[in-house]
């Protein structure tokens, strides 16, 4: 009786819940008012795993986008490190090098004299090559030996077993196009080499369009690439005032300077950077930029060069292309380069280097014409070949922009000038 008692008081528990259900189910519930959007919200689902409605769609992204965020960032902290590991292996061994050679150097053992570091390092080949390859530039050849011996008495320091430490090496090089400056890196970058204050000693040359980018983020890589390029040996930015924008305090330009700051800073072992550009707006790039000129530790001027060095250029650049001057040769350049210092967009050197250019396509031009002739044989002699003459330089102001003599215009209902005729 009892069990019969139970099973009927279970089902008739089983029928209310039943009817209950079924009530609920023909007539639904309204939602309140402030919930009616969230019900709405929840309705529009239309698949599992929809997350477009969620508050929180801000927060999520794609599994290939976050591995490739932490892969960048992986990389960049084994970079960072790598780069700490290197720097602290480099001074590890330069300390255990002074201390080698502090202990292997007898007490009465002599440094040695100037002349023989300067020979046995090379120094004294590479100043004599710079003797050679450049034309006049006294003031900038006496600061270069400045530099190297400043190095070489360190050197000698060093084989003594006294405490040395790596000069400020970052140079400033100001001066008009053509004066050299390139040159100068580069022997500036062999000395630094041969001396051991640099690993490879070459030179990389940077402009703006180098090193500052189009849009945001395109700019730090961009000059740590250069940079990447440039460790062991020179970076000459030329003309570097174009890195800031004093005009636009959203320049891209800003971003690069800070990285070539701290590289300045931090890698002043490993890299040398040369800035170079006219000195007015260097003088002015160094003053919107305090920290750039506290860390420039050697200023060289390039000055113009005069009419006898701008000959002797000249002969020297026709003796390398294996051509003689001939008889009043060398006048007719003094005078066209004289005439030409005189106008717009003179580039000393590269000037020079453009006048034997043209002076060799005259030579072309009149030998062909020459040969070419009826009453010539056709045969044409070495020396011939060899030999530039006065008429072969062109018109001072020939090819010049800018230096084309303007008609004046015609007044208003006049005729317009005739036509040229040709025979």
């Amino acid at each position: 009786n009892l069990c019969r008692r139970a099973q009927m008081a279970l089902r008739m528990t089983i029928s209310a819940a039943v009817v209950a259900s079924s009530v609920a189910l023909q007539t639904p519930v309204l939602p309140a008012q402030g919930s009616m959007r969230a019900v709405v919200q929840m309705n529009s689902i239309k698949e599992v795993g929809d997350m477009s409605l969620d508050p929180a769609v801000g927060n999520f992204r794609r599994l290939s986008d976050a591995l490739k965020s932490a892969d960048i960032e992986r990389r960049l902290e084994e970079d960072a490190i790598r780069m700490r590991e290197e720097a602290a292996q480099r001074a590890r061994e330069e300390r255990a090098r002074k201390i080698a050679l502090l202990r292997d150097i007898p007490d009465e053992t002599r440094a040695g004299t100037v002349d023989e570091f300067m020979f046995k390092e090379g120094v004294k080949e590479i100043l004599e090559k710079l003797d050679y390859d450049l034309i006049g530039l006294a003031p900038v050849k006496a600061r270069v030996r400045e530099i190297a011996s400043l190095l070489v008495v360190d050197k000698m320091r060093l084989k003594l077993g006294l405490e040395t430490s790596v000069p400020s090496l970052h140079m400033g090089f100001t001066g008009a196009p053509g004066t050299g400056k390139t040159t100068v890196a580069l022997r500036m970058g062999q000395i630094l080499q041969r001396m051991g204050y640099c690993r490879t000693g070459h030179v990389v040359v940077a402009t703006r369009d180098d090193l500052v980018g189009q849009y945001v983020g395109h700019t730090a890589p961009k000059t740590k690439e250069m940079v990447k390029k440039a460790m062991g040996g020179i970076l000459l930015v030329d003309e570097a005032y174009y890195l800031y924008n004093a005009a636009n305090d959203r320049d891209y330009g800003q971003e690069s300077i800070e990285i070539l700051l701290n590289v300045m800073e931090n890698n002043k072992e490993d890299l040398i950077v040369v800035l170079a550009g006219y000195k007015d707006k260097m003088d002015k790039f160094y003053s919107f930029i305090p920290g750039m000129a506290s860390r420039i530790g050697n200023h060289i001027e390039f000055p113009d060069y005069q009419d006898d060095e701008l000959v002797q250029i000249g002969k020297v650049m026709t003796r390398e292309l294996e051509y003689d001057l001939g008889p009043g040769t060398e006048q007719a350049l003094r005078a066209y380069l004289s005439k030409r210092k005189n106008m717009p967009f003179f580039a000393n050197a590269r000037t020079v280097r453009n006048a034997i250019d043209l002076a060799r396509m005259g030579s072309a031009i009149r030998i062909f014409n020459e040969k070419m002739a009826p009453s010539s044989n056709g045969i044409v002699t070495e020396m011939e070949l060899m030999t530039l003459m006065p008429a072969d330089f062109p018109p001072v102001d020939d090819g010049l922009i800018g230096n084309k003599k303007q008609e004046p215009a015609p007044a208003y209902g006049a005729a317009p000038p005739a036509a040229p005729t040709y025979a």
